[in-house]
């Protein structure tokens, strides 16, 4: 039974949703994001980067406390708004031919403790320490945690309605990424959205485990220090975006290794041969086209990867996983490379923006062998997290990516 709420959103004015909203901020180069601050005063990066406005460059603790008072400058301008009453919200977006949609909401931290919202990655203390801390001194949160449920007719059938009403927000950005934006605000819609989630055993997290770990450890501190508490204040909850599970999209992040572990390109193959039937196919570029199968680039050359079952056994959820599979057959028995997230000598991409980056990487001398995966199926990450397992760093690249500043939760 899964507790999804509406929430008061605090949001751009329907004039400025285009100007206030922001990729992830990491994403931005250094130019690009030098020249969102300069010439776009309403950017969402101006709170980010609070430093900006007085030529300096800030840290840490003067840096969450600088984001929460350009947050506030924000509101004080009337760039953004507070919804009056709890709402929910329908986001649509549309690029490259495919369209994805979802409900911005707020889930119950209890729910992720009692592992009703499930997980399949491993989170770091020390990462939820430092995004507890700041969203403490912030007092917000404006990027939801990305989770997925089995697909729903009701709500489904709420989203065909919004479709036929003019959207609160329309705007397509300069990447040509298409956002509409609803307020679901009549009664019987919320009742409908509540209700459905209400009906759902598990739903899982699809991308943002350290936000949402973040959320658990801030939660913790707020009601400990609270001797009020009763459960239903803001910060017993987090921003969500809830995506039915056929509309997500999981693409594969490459793998790029800088070296052969001081084996010859013939000893490496010759290693490769015991658990892997290989077939060079030179220049010819190639992806996998099913899970199991594996496509390597060394020596300006292509290869395919059959892995032979006969040599590996697969036994639980976590050993079906191409990432997994790659791992304990190739990276970490023939590579050496046992710390998959701070190993210098591995590398990832993400296919999909980086469609031929394998070849261009090996190619430019920087690598000197890469892998390319088959995707991990939904399937696949619910029946990880259903056996409480983790998936290997880097195993999902996930989409829809959702825009900074478009709905920020406050939690207080």
């Amino acid at each position: 039974m899964a507790i999804i709420k509406p929430f008061c959103a605090v949001r751009p004015t329907r004039d400025k949703a285009a100007l206030v909203t922001t990729r992830s901020y990491h994403i931005y180069e250094k130019s690009e994001l030098k020249s969102i601050l300069k010439y776009n005063p309403f950017s969402f990066l101006h709170i980010l980067r609070p430093g900006f406005k007085f030529k300096k460059r800030v840290t840490g603790e003067e840096r969450f406390k600088m984001v929460h008072n350009r947050y506030f400058e924000f509101k004080e301008n009337n760039i953004f708004i507070k919804e009056e009453k709890p709402v929910y919200y329908l986001h649509q977006k549309t690029y490259n031919g495919t369209t994805f949609w979802g409900i911005i909401a707020a889930s119950n931290i209890s729910d992720y403790e009692n592992n009703i919202i499930k997980k399949h990655e491993k989170t770091l203390h020390k990462r939820e320490v430092l995004f507890g801390h700041y969203l403490d001194v912030t007092g917000f949160n404006a990027e939801p945690v990305l989770i997925t449920y089995p697909d729903d007719k009701n709500l489904d059938d709420i989203y065909k309605k919004y479709q036929q009403i003019r959207p609160e927000y329309e705007f397509t950005t300069n990447k040509n990424r298409t956002h509409l934006f609803w307020i679901v605000d009549e009664e019987n819609d919320i009742k409908i959205i509540e209700d459905s989630f209400l009906k759902m055993n598990n739903i899982y997290i699809a991308d943002g485990h350290h936000r949402s770990a973040s959320s658990h450890y801030l939660k913790n501190k707020l009601e400990t220090e609270n001797i009020n508490h009763k459960g239903d204040e803001n910060y017993n909850f987090f921003m969500s975006y809830m995506i039915p599970e056929s509309n997500l999209r999981i693409s594969p992040f490459n793998r790029l290794v800088k070296s052969l572990n001081n084996l010859s390109k013939e000893e490496f193959l010759i290693k490769l041969d015991e658990i892997y039937r290989i077939e060079n196919i030179g220049n010819q570029s190639y992806k996998p086209s099913k899970k199991h199968h594996f496509c390597m680039y060394l020596d300006g050359e292509y290869y395919k990867l059959y892995l032979r079952k006969t040599e590996y056994k697969i036994e639980t959820a976590l050993d079906d996983l191409d990432p997994e599979i790659l791992s304990k057959t190739i990276l970490e028995p023939i590579l050496g490379i046992t710390d998959l997230s701070n190993d210098k000598n591995i590398h990832y991409i993400p296919e999909i923006i980086y469609p031929d980056g394998i070849k261009n990487a090996i190619d430019s001398g920087k690598y000197k062998v890469g892998f390319g995966l088959f995707p991990v199926s939904v399937e696949q990450l619910k029946s990880v997290a259903d056996a409480n397992l983790s998936m290997p760093p880097k195993s999902t690249y996930i989409e829809p990516k959702l825009r900074s500043g478009l709905t920020i939760y406050e939690l207080r």
